[in-house]
Formats: C-alpha cells, sequence, structure tokens
C-alpha cells in the first residue's frame, strides 16, 4: 500500500505565498521520484515541477524563478514553495510518485494524492 497526503493548500491574495506538503508512504522514500501536477477546471491537467532521485528538479515554464520543489528524505516529505502566487495558478494541485528515474510525463506515475485546492484571488 502506497499513499501520499497532500496538505497545506487554501486561499490566498494575489502576490502571497503557500508551502504544499506531501507525506508519502508504503516503500522506502529514497527510491522516489516524486512530482506535482495541477488542474483547474476546465483545463487539461498539467505538471509543475519534479524532483528525482538525486534532487535534480525540473520546472513548467509559467512557475519558474517563483516556485521551488524540495524533499527531505529523513522525514518522507516532499514539499512545494509557491511565491508571488497568480490568479492563474489557481487550481488542484496533485503530489505523484513512482519508483526509480524522474519523469516529467503524468501517465508514468503510478502512485497519486487526493489533491490540494489552491485558490489565488486578484
Amino acid at each position: 500500500l502506497v499513499q501520499l497526503v497532500e496538505s497545506g493548500g487554501g486561499s490566498v491574495q494575489a502576490g502571497g505565498s503557500l508551502r504544499l506538503s506531501c507525506a508519502v508512504s508504503g516503500h522506502p522514500f529514497t527510491t522516489y521520484s516524486l512530482g506535482w501536477f495541477r488542474q483547474d477546471p476546465g483545463k487539461e491537467r498539467e505538471p509543475v515541477a519534479t524532483i528525482d532521485t538525486d534532487g535534480r528538479a525540473n520546472y513548467a515554464d509559467s512557475v519558474k524563478g517563483r516556485f521551488t520543489i524540495s524533499r527531505d528524505n529523513a522525514k518522507d516529505t516532499l514539499y512545494l514553495q509557491m511565491n508571488t502566487l497568480k490568479p492563474d495558478d489557481t487550481a488542484m494541485y496533485s503530489c505523484a510518485a513512482k519508483q526509480g528515474v524522474g519523469s516529467w510525463w503524468i501517465y508514468e506515475y503510478p502512485y497519486w494524492g487526493q489533491g490540494t485546492q489552491v485558490t489565488v484571488s486578484s
């Protein structure tokens, strides 16, 4: 049983910050590559940021310079620090995990959390 549980979502004004967390259990955390993905009604799900087993990160162009993905292997937890939030960042954010090498592609992630809502007001 692999479980991922997100927390930290909420409502914030444009320009504000939020920190999302994702607790992962069920397999050795250090073997996972991880990612954050988001989906707003009427839009396709899109990758936001990924991080591999060596801590190397990739970001969507729309969030570069504003978001930071990180992992704490001692706590089995994935994070997404979101700064300078914009209304276009409003979405349901989900974390996901896969074993082995990292990936940008949603279909390669078999394990998903339930999602946490982020709403950014003008």
